[in-house]
């Protein structure tokens, strides 16, 4: 065989390549079991012992393996098998807008802006193309003829590269490369923030093409201390401060306004303002110590309308700032603090930090130590110098951390933030400001929480899923094909090595849906053993030598071995361009796997198989019970697709109807909205529990926000969804949702279980063991995205069918078969999700799985198609009919065992997979059923109705006699 030592050579180089990445995970996993089985439990001992065995070595002779080190090249676990946080980050665009026009007031930028964030929420487009496109509207509408290189907007001091000459385009180009630039530098301020934080394996991308940064932390815990660190800007700014005396005659006139327009301003009108300022309680330089539960109400009524109307000049661009922390002396209250602002709101002050480190005052209380950059510096001695004897606020992201009295002027740069700091605070605000500023805010958009239980459970799940979908795989192929399914099995084993050999050489993830895919690829690798087998036998049946069969064998299947990978490749592409997260990962090990299961099942198997029939050796292709299975069956198919026309449309017109009526239950990441999988010490009625959250769940203005709560794997566990806040992306409403939700479920959680408990489940108490944010705008992105995903996959696999078949009739039967697959899928998913005992929820996972499920159905009917352009070469003496009837039965077997073994390894993962697969599976078992019978009954009817059409076209144009021509499929395929 020709190319057998290359085949051989490079089988070797990948072995070897793929066991030295994966020996570092190997050796990582066995320091840490025998850890494990000395520590037990025990944290602290298991640190211990991990530190005591890391001093151990393991000279193999080619590489010295260290724990140390090992643990750094070790394989990455998605967050589903290892427990963590993944958050996606937006820099807030407005930001870096305002910025680079030196916070200008003028009103055509101010009301693009804020028409900008209004179309942002529901388009696919840049934050910066939206704005130029509403500048643009604005500036047109109104008539002011502003360049964007205006004084006024971009040509600043601030963009030196703009000149008042500088044209609209050019000034575009400028902003989006300072833009592009500034979210770069977040992306190294957020690097080097993670790194200070000690996770272990993080990874930090920037999403092309966004101001988003996807950050992935497995093994982290603390949620809240990640979206804080993330989302901090650092931005430290200095104001001055205004006290009660100047505040006392605004804060009588809203007491006043309060009882008369209470309602307007969403407080009730018994509510006496100046009480709730207690200030006679104030000890600061404060304008109020407001009482922990009377903030959000205080916040109302200066946020509102008439409270903003009745503000007297000297106050007019005052900015009301909270303390960062309850004082010491009254851990009830926070302080309110009056900011002297502007009309643009820029600070005095508001410079980087150089350098910071943590320090004592002369009390020995906690400070934070600062050297600010050379132009703070300088502004802050201005404004010490402006206010000796007068309060300055050190602030924080909208937080003052302290206010105190400026003895004298500070000319160094040199300052002390204090703020009643424990050490573990201290430290974080030296983390955050040691990193560096961001250009810009950032909020969290999406964030996913898995804790460290349910990581296990999902690895162990995975595990018992994979193994049992191989032992099905390798008892079933060898039982059918003898001693060339031995071989078969040879190629998957060595095929798995590489994969996961080659996902730990690049670095990639291994996610839950990741097994899945790999899974997945052992039926490809089935389905390519089996192709190759069934023309093999076929050659035997015909008389070959056995020598002879096997090189027909494979040289007749490689038409369709080659059409099936590039349709499921190119299946995996789609999904690795428009997919995000988990889906990525199922795509990579899917593509990976497709191009593995080539290399192993057709090429290294070609040679191990050779190389014994070459000596000689006899290799069966059969087992006695399956010699004759399929061999002699006839069926005609053909006079039978009207019936199958029939049930397919009563079939679709059931699901279409469904879908108009009932429509569908649409994840958070189709909506918005934030989900949470909770456990509980008992079984826990739904129901109940969705109505007691609906009344906790209430907005201010009283009405019912979206809750549904559901039976999540067993009774013990419920998934609760909801949409409450979802307009507001911050920390702080995180924790008020999470805050409601154990107050919702208190009564079913046992007595002991405290906020901080529930927050983070582990095997020993009940609470979250997952949750996910969605925001509203990257919903939107998902939304599209997944809609663009099936659309290019139908859209390539018509054209690669249209080139690969040379005939129009062929992609049409093709892509009317998937279109028929995706809306039964679709139907089954409209008319089931309120009675499954799993999730069937429209996500990400469910276009991924429909996307697999068209790569498996376009793969079983181009196996088809490819036999009947054999056919058409071959048989011209059949009529059309015959023909197609011939084709389809020859495959049967084929058809049989690629389905069979398929649907057997998809039912194993639903079954042993864990509860976040089965709805994907549950979509893969139907499509991969239907995907079989529209193969044979949609894609290849229409195929042959409108090639039928097309002869008697040809036939009619040539004159020739209908019934002779029609016999003769020659006429068709070489006109």
């Amino acid at each position: 065989m020709q190319g057998k030592g290359l085949i051989t050579i490079v089988a070797i180089v990948l072995g070897l390549i793929c066991l030295n990445e994966l020996l570092p995970t190997w050796y990582a996993s066995k320091i840490e079991r025998q850890a494990t089985a000395v520590a037990g439990d025990n944290p602290e001992k298991y640190q211990k012992e991990i530190a005591r065995l890391s001093k151990d070595t393991l000279n193999l002779g080619f590489t010295k393996l260290y724990y140390t080190k090992a643990k750094d090249k070790e394989m990455k676990l998605g967050l589903d098998l290892k427990g963590g946080i993944n958050v996606l980050l937006e820099i807030n665009q407005r930001d870096l807008v305002n910025d680079l026009t030196n916070y200008s007031t003028n009103p055509v930028l101010i009301e693009a802006l804020n028409k900008t964030d209004e179309v942002q929420k529901n388009s696919t487009k840049s934050y910066i193309d939206n704005f130029f496109d509403q500048f643009e509207a604005i500036n047109k509408a109104k008539g002011t003829n502003l360049k964007l290189a205006d004084p006024e907007l971009f040509g600043n001091t601030n963009l030196s590269e703009i000149k008042y000459n500088t044209s609209d385009d050019q000034v575009k180009s400028i902003i989006k490369r300072r833009i592009d630039l500034s979210v770069g530098t977040a992306f190294e301020v957020i690097r080097t923030r993670i790194d200070k934080m000690g996770a272990v394996q993080p990874n930090v991308q920037r999403v092309p093409g966004t101001a988003r940064i996807s950050v992935e932390m497995p093994g982290m815990k603390d949620i809240d201390k990640v979206k804080k660190m993330l989302q901090t800007s650092a931005k430290l700014q200095f104001w001055e401060v205004q006290q009660v005396p100047e505040m006392a005659p605004y804060f009588q006139t809203l007491t006043t306004m309060v009882a008369i327009k209470g309602d307007s301003m969403g407080v009730a009108k018994n509510i006496n303002f100046m009480n709730l300022l207690n200030l006679d309680k104030l000890r600061s330089n404060g304008v109020a110590s407001v009482k922990l539960s009377d903030t959000a109400v205080v916040n109302k009524i200066l946020n509102s309308k008439v409270g903003q109307s009745l503000r007297p000049a000297n106050i007019k661009y005052t900015q009301f700032m909270w303390g960062y922390k309850p004082e010491a002396t009254d851990t009830e209250s926070l302080v309110l603090y009056a900011i002297r602002g502007n009309i643009n709101q820029k600070a005095p002050v508001d410079g980087a930090v150089e350098s910071a480190s943590i320090g004592y005052d002369e009390l020995s209380r906690v400070v934070v130590d600062m050297q600010m950059d050379s132009k703070g510096a300088k502004e802050w001695k201005t404004l010490t110098e402006k206010n000796v004897g007068k309060p300055v606020a050190v602030t924080l992201d909208g937080r003052v951390y302290t206010a105190p009295n400026v003895v004298g002027a500070i000319p160094n740069g040199r300052t002390q933030i204090s703020g009643n700091f424990s050490q573990e605070e201290a430290k974080e605000l030296v983390d955050v400001l040691g990193a560096g500023k961001l250009p810009a805010g950032a909020k969290v958009v999406q964030a996913t929480v898995v804790g460290p239980s349910l990581g296990q459970e999902s690895i162990n799940a995975g595990v018992i899923s994979f193994a049992i979908a191989f032992l099905i795989i390798i008892v079933y192929i060898i039982f059918y094909y003898g001693g060339a399914g031995v071989y078969a099995v040879i190629a998957m084993i060595v095929n798995l090595f590489y994969i996961f050999g080659i996902m730990d050489s690049g670095d990639f993830t291994l996610t839950l849906p990741g097994i899945a895919g790999i899974v997945l690829t052992m039926a490809m690798a089935v389905d390519t053993n089996v192709i190759i087998y069934e023309r093999t036998k076929e050659e035997l049946f015909a008389g070959k030598s056995i020598l002879e069969a096997y090189k027909d064998g494979f040289k007749h299947a490689l038409s369709a071995i080659v059409d099936g990978h590039l349709t499921t490749l190119l299946t995996a592409g789609v999904l690795f361009l428009f997919g995000t997260g988990p889906i990525k990962g199922f795509a990579l090990t899917l593509g990976i796997g497709i191009l593995m299961t080539f290399f192993t099942s057709v090429l290294l198997s070609r040679v191990m198989i050779f190389s014994r029939l070459n000596k000689g050796k006899h290799l069966s292709v059969w087992t006695p019970p399956t010699k004759n299975l399929f061999r002699n069956t006839w069926i005609d198919f053909i006079g039978k697709r009207k019936y199958a026309y029939i049930v397919s449309a009563v079939l679709t017109v059931v699901c279409i109807a469904s879908i108009a009526i009932h429509g569908f239950k649409y994840g958070i990441d189709f909506t918005g909205g934030r989900n949470y999988v909770v456990r509980f010490d008992k079984a826990v009625n739904a129901e109940d529990v969705e109505q007691n959250l609906i009344k906790v769940f209430k907005t201010e203005d009283g009405k019912n926000s979206s809750v549904e709560a559901k039976t999540f794997g067993n009774d013990k566990q419920l998934k609760i969804s909801t949409d409450y806040l979802i307009e507001d992306e911050s920390l702080k409403a995180d924790q008020t949702i999470e805050q409601k939700l154990y107050e919702g479920l208190k009564t079913h959680l046992p007595a002991n279980v405290t906020l901080s408990d529930f927050k983070s489940a582990d095997k020993d108490h009940a609470g979250i063991i997952s949750s996910e944010k969605v925001g509203p705008t990257v919903a939107d992105d998902i939304k599209t995205h997944g809609v663009l995903a099936v659309v290019a996959a139908l859209a390539g696999i018509f054209i690669y069918i249209l080139l690969r078949f040379r005939k129009w009739q062929f992609s049409l039967g093709a892509v009317v078969a998937l279109f028929h697959d995706a809306v039964i899928i679709l139907g089954a998913y409209s008319l089931l999700h309120k009675f499954m005992p799993f999730n069937m929820e429209i996500n990400q996972d469910f276009v991924a799985a429909i996307l697999t499920v068209l790569g498996y159905s376009i793969n079983d009917t181009v196996i088809i198609f490819d036999r009947i352009r054999e056919y058409l070469r071959e048989k011209k003496s059949l009529t059309l009919a015959g023909l197609f009837d011939d084709s389809i039965s020859s495959t049967l077997g084929r058809t049989f065992n690629t389905s069979f073994t398929t649907i057997l390894v998809i039912l194993a993962i639903f079954i042993f997979g864990g509860d976040n697969l089965r709805g994907f599976m549950f979509a893969m078992l139907i499509g991969i059923g239907f995907g079989t019978y529209s193969s044979i009954f949609i894609a290849s009817a229409i195929a042959y109705d409108f090639l039928k059409k097309e002869k008697k076209k040809v036939c009619m144009v040539k004159q020739r006699p209908a019934k002779k021509c029609l016999l003769q499929s020659n006429i068709y395929y070489n006109k």
